[in-house]
């Protein structure tokens, strides 16, 4: 078990006059399934680059976790999606199919162009791919978009049998009850921790 403590976080682009985040102090723990919700434009992808160290504030983050990302972005959606993936981190490829089944998801289509892919698949594929890595804490942005409900209960169960924790932004209520047990509520400059789902 391992946590994320951020002490005194205040956040705000170049460009503007305003902070995204003001003096956030939060202690997440390593094993809480977070669902992050709040309004668009309100700093849910910030939050996520924050920790992840691809943005950087006042205040401090301190963890030792390894964060994985979802989406990555695919620098070349003609090629075979087992080397567009390979490019982007380190895995086994026996990793990633064992991800794969566990989404019902043939194997195969790793041997695809990667444009060839369905939406639903392609998410698939690039969700897989954020837990190929068992030591890694998982940053996941909008898993849903593109999904028919099929889709949408399949990569819900596939969270939901996970032990280990994640961060997860949706807009889909029905999803964020199925696959979390604590909430962060963007709330004005502020990020409030909840414990339960969303209906909670």
């Amino acid at each position: 078990m391992s946590n994320i403590r951020i002490s005194n976080l205040s956040f705000r682009y170049d460009d503007s006059s305003e902070n995204i985040f003001n003096n956030l102090n939060l202690n997440l723990d390593s094993t809480w399934k977070l669902g992050l919700v709040g309004r668009n434009g309100r700093g849910k992808t910030t939050f996520l680059n924050l920790l992840r160290g691809k943005l950087h504030g006042l205040g401090d983050i301190q963890t030792r976790l390894n964060f994985s990302y979802y989406p990555i972005k695919i620098a070349d959606p003609a090629d075979i999606t087992l080397y567009e993936l390979q490019k982007q981190t380190n895995f086994e490829e026996w990793e990633l199919d064992r991800e794969l089944n566990l989404m019902n998801v043939n194997p195969d289509l790793l041997w695809q162009p990667f444009n060839t892919l369905s939406g639903g698949e392609q998410t698939k594929v690039l969700l897989a791919l954020s837990f190929t890595n068992k030591d890694s804490f998982a940053l996941i942005d909008e898993p849903t978009n593109h999904l028919d409900e099929d889709s949408r209960q399949e990569i819900s169960n596939y969270l939901g049998k996970r032990e280990k924790g994640y961060i997860v932004v949706s807009h889909d209520r029905d999803f964020l009850n199925q696959v979390t047990d604590h909430i962060l509520a963007i709330e004005n400059t502020e990020i409030h921790l909840y414990q339960g789902n969303f209906a909670t």
